[in-house]
C-alpha cells in the first residue's frame, strides 16, 4: 500500500489498550510481528469479501499489493480500499460475514532474536592532563532484515553517544550527606554532537528465526560503546601499569590513575570526592571544552 494511505497510531490506550510498551530493542521483532499477523487476518476476511464483490469464489482470488484479483483476468479486481468501504456500509457482504475488516493480534515469540555486533574504538590519552580524545570509532552491527535502514543508522548512533557519555561524562554525585549536587544539567555533563566523533558504521545480515528475520537495534550501540571505551583507555595506559578507570574516565581520575601506577600516592576518599565535584562542574570530554587537544601521549 502507498505511505501515504498508512497511519500510524501510538501512545494512546484508547486506542491500544494493551501491550507493554517498547523496551529492550522489541518494537519491530515483537510489535512488528503482531502488526504482520493482524495484517493477515484482514486480508484473510478481506478475500472473503471481495469474492463476493467481484463474484468470484474467494480460492480463486490472487493477492498483490493493496489489491485482490480474480486469477486468469488480471484487469478484474478490487483494491484494499475499495473492500474497507464495501465492508464499512455493509450494504452487501457476503453470508456469515460481520461488518468491518478490522483485526488483533498477538505475537508470543518462541525465542529471542539474537542481534550481535563488533564495534572498536581507537582513543589518544593526554598523559599529563588525563585528557582523553576518541581518534575513531568503528561500529558493524548484525540486526537481521532491515526493514527502515535510517531508523537503524540513528538507533546505532543514538546508542552509541548514550554509551560515550557514561564512558566520559554522565554520573549522579552526591555530597556526605546524601544531597544529589549533580541535579541540573549544569552540573550533570550530557555531550553534545561538537563532543563526539564521527561514527563508521556498517551492518551484515543474518536473519532472525521469525518470519520477518528481524532483530532488535535500539540497545547495540549502548551496549557495545562503553565498554569499547574504557577499553581503549586502559589499553592505551596498559604500559604504564594502569589496569582500570573507574568510569566516567573524567581527566581527573585518568590522571590520578596514571600517578597511582607511577608510584604516587592514592588519592583520599576526600580527593576523589572533590575530583568527581570538580570534573562535573568544569566540564570535561573526549573533543572537551576547557582542556586544549593533547601534543603528546599514549596512543
Amino acid at each position: 500500500m502507498p505511505f501515504e494511505d498508512v497511519r500510524v497510531l501510538h501512545g494512546d490506550t484508547q486506542i491500544s489498550p494493551r501491550g507493554l510498551d517498547t523496551y529492550g530493542s522489541r518494537s519491530l521483532a515483537i510489535g512488528g510481528l503482531a502488526l504482520v499477523a493482524a495484517c493477515g487476518k484482514v486480508i484473510e476476511k478481506a478475500r472473503v469479501i471481495a469474492g463476493g464483490m467481484l463474484e468470484a469464489s474467494p480460492d480463486d482470488l490472487e493477492w498483490t499489493p493493496g489489491r485482490f484479483s480474480v486469477r486468469g483476468d488480471p484487469d478484474k479486481g478490487v483494491t484494499i480500499g475499495e473492500i474497507a468501504l464495501a465492508a464499512f456500509t455493509a450494504h452487501n457482504l457476503p453470508d456469515g460475514v460481520e461488518p468491518g475488516i478490522d483485526a488483533d493480534a498477538n505475537y508470543d515469540p518462541d525465542n529471542f532474536s539474537f542481534p550481535h555486533g563488533t564495534h572498536l574504538c581507537a582513543t589518544e590519552v593526554d598523559t599529563e592532563t588525563g585528557f582523553v580524545k576518541i581518534r575513531s570509532y568503528v561500529a558493524v552491527d548484525d540486526v537481521g532484515a532491515v526493514v527502515n535502514p535510517l531508523i537503524v543508522e540513528g538507533q546505532v548512533h543514538g546508542g552509541v553517544a548514550q554509551g560515550i557519555a557514561q564512558a566520559l561524562y554522565e554520573e549522579a554525585v552526591y555530597d556526605d550527606d546524601g544531597n544529589l549536587v549533580t541535579s541540573t544539567l549544569a552540573d550533570y555533563l550530557v555531550p553534545s554532537a561538537a563532543d563526539l566523533p564521527s561514527y563508521v558504521t556498517d551492518r551484515t545480515e543474518s536473519r532472525a528465526a521469525n518470519s520477518l528475520g528481524v532483530k532488535g537495534v535500539g540497545e547495540a550501540g549502548t551496549i557495545a560503546s562503553t565498554p569499547a571505551v574504557v577499553n581503549a583507555i586502559v589499553d592505551a595506559l596498559r604500559p604504564l601499569g594502569v589496569n582500570d578507570v573507574e568510569m566516567p574516565c573524567t581527566p581527573e581520575r585518568v590522571w590520578r590513575a596514571i600517578q597511582a601506577a607511577r608510584g604516587g600516592e592514592q588519592a583520599s576518599a576526600a580527593e576523589q570526592h572533590a575530583a568527581r565535584q570538580g570534573d562535573q562542574t568544569q566540564g570535561h570530554g573526549p573533543q572537551g571544552t576547557g582542556i586544549p587537544d593533547p601534543a603528546g601521549g599514549v596512543a
